[in-house]
């Protein structure tokens, strides 16, 4: 009997210990309470909750992510919209780790986290010559289209922790408010865009191998300046400009805009140097250029050349995407991609896909199977004794000696344009050599230099230089068997 009652006394010990310690965590907690009500917020949330009339737990957020390349536009794009809203100023966050959180995770944290800062900006290209600043993070106060406040924010690229894109966050206390705003800053970033009407090339950065936009500036060429076979030059120009020149007419007759050009044959005979007077005839046109490891990006060029038409898209030497097989043996998912792209762009879209390539047999068969994709195919040859001459005359102009050049033409069939400035370059630089003030190669110049470059030690440097390859040459000018075709001059080449 008396241990029962000692454990019956030991058990009512025991709940009424647990029911203290119940009753001291509450009143601790109530106690928490009451302080955390009593203090006043941080003043980062405060800013925040001030303007928008609302506590953070009811706030909603939309997020609109951009590429990396429409930062600038995205920036004219929020500038725009601030300016016919107004703002109360911009402001910024400070604190260790905000790149990894969202505005609303930052809010929450408390001021032993995040507290307002300076506004974070950086400095992007908007063309060729041009720089922007820009928010690369950022928070302004603002009003939504209906004239309700909102809170928008900026974010740029922080390819080092794991973000490659830009961003807009939109803080508001209802949704249609939120995403009114990001609507209008996505309508006005594509009304500022500032790659409309620009040459783009992409590239990769260090971070990520994220990709990159780089501007190049836009040729101008005369005619004169290409050296083509009678009629190449024209046939070329009414497919690609004449189209875009007469789209609302031909569009009206039920006539389709897209149309591809490929232009083939040896390297170094003038595709490229075709394709820069192209861009100068286009001065509206957006241009994007595809090379090397950057036809990765072939799916974010055909989508900004639907966007920003009229546009052209340029795939240099595309005979070596066709040679890929690292992936099947059918061909390159490269090429399957690149003809899908060309597909997806839609009939009534002013948009020319320009293919290069050195090996047009390469390509035959898998266009021949994908009919429509390339509508005209234009070989560009050697230049033959007629355009030898003339790109002579056009390299060498006044530093050219006075005599008969048809001896040099006779001697120099098969070569390229790329050849020809070697050799006026060379000569000028004999004269030099011999006497620093020569104002001109003499003929003596001219004939050394063109001799030091039909030796026969020098057949490599003529196959780089586009001059057709000797059957049988020596052992040490040998270039590795699939070794892809050189073009020399890149975008300065004729």
């Amino acid at each position: 009997m008396k241990a029962d009652k000692a454990r019956m006394e030991a058990g009512m010990e025991a709940d009424e210990a647990r029911s203290l310690a119940r009753a001291l965590l509450t009143l601790v907690q109530r106690a928490q309470t009451l302080v955390d009500e009593s203090r006043p917020p941080p003043e980062l949330a405060a800013r925040v909750t001030a303007h928008l009339g609302c506590p953070l737990r009811d706030l909603v957020c939309v997020t609109q992510g951009y590429p990396s390349w429409e930062q600038a536009s995205l920036q004219r794009g929020v500038d725009a919209y601030v300016a016919a809203r107004g703002d109360t100023g911009w402001f910024g966050v400070s604190g260790q780790g905000r790149e990894h959180n969202d505005l609303i995770d930052i809010l929450s944290s408390g001021a032993e986290h995040f507290a307002l800062g300076a506004v974070d900006y950086a400095t992007v290209a908007a063309g060729p010559e041009e720089t922007v600043e820009v928010v690369s993070f950022g928070l302004v106060l603002t009003s939504a289209p209906d004239g309700s406040p909102v809170v928008l924010g900026v974010r740029g690229p922080a390819e080092m922790y794991g973000r490659e894109d830009c961003r807009i966050e939109v803080i508001a206390a209802a949704r249609p408010a939120a995403t009114a705003v990001r609507e209008e800053v996505e309508r006005l970033t594509r009304r500022e865009d500032v790659l409309r009407g620009q040459i783009l090339t992409f590239g990769v950065s260090e971070h990520r191998g994220n990709s990159l936009v780089t501007f190049l500036p836009r040729p101008s060429l005369d005619p004169e300046q290409v050296i083509l076979p009678e009629g190449v030059l024209d046939t070329v120009e009414r497919h690609v400009v004449g189209i875009g020149r007469h789209a609302a007419a031909l569009v009206a007759r039920g006539q389709h805009l897209k149309r591809g050009l490929l232009l083939h044959g040896p390297p170094g005979t003038g595709k490229t140097h075709t394709v820069r007077y192209l861009m100068g005839r286009m001065p509206e046109a957006t241009v994007v250029v595809l090379a090397g490891t950057a036809m990765r990006f072939i799916e974010e060029a055909a989508a900004l050349a639907r966007r920003l038409q009229p546009a052209v898209v340029v795939v240099e030497d595309v005979d070596l995407v066709a040679h890929d097989r690292r992936f099947s043996e059918e061909g390159s998912p490269l090429l399957f991609t690149l003809f899908d792209a060309m597909d997806g762009i839609g009939a009534d879209a002013d948009v020319t896909f320009v293919l290069t390539t050195n090996r047009a047999e390469v390509l035959e068969q898998a266009l021949a199977d994908r009919p429509g994709r390339v509508d005209l195919a234009v070989e560009v040859p050697r230049p033959d004794a007629r355009c030898r001459a003339a790109l002579l005359r056009l390299y060498g102009g006044d530093l050219l000696p006075e005599g008969d050049l048809e001896p040099l033409v006779t001697r120099t069939e098969g070569m390229t344009a790329s050849f020809f400035k070697e050799l006026l370059r060379r000569a000028v630089l004999t004269a030099l050599t011999a006497d620093e003030r020569a104002e001109r190669p003499s003929p003596a110049h001219l004939a050394t230099a063109l001799e030091e470059m039909l030796h026969a030690r020098q057949a490599l440097t003529r196959a780089l230089l586009g001059a057709p390859r000797p059957a049988g040459r020596p052992t040490d000018d040998r270039l590795n068997d699939g070794e892809a075709d050189l073009d020399p001059g890149g975008y300065g080449a004729s």
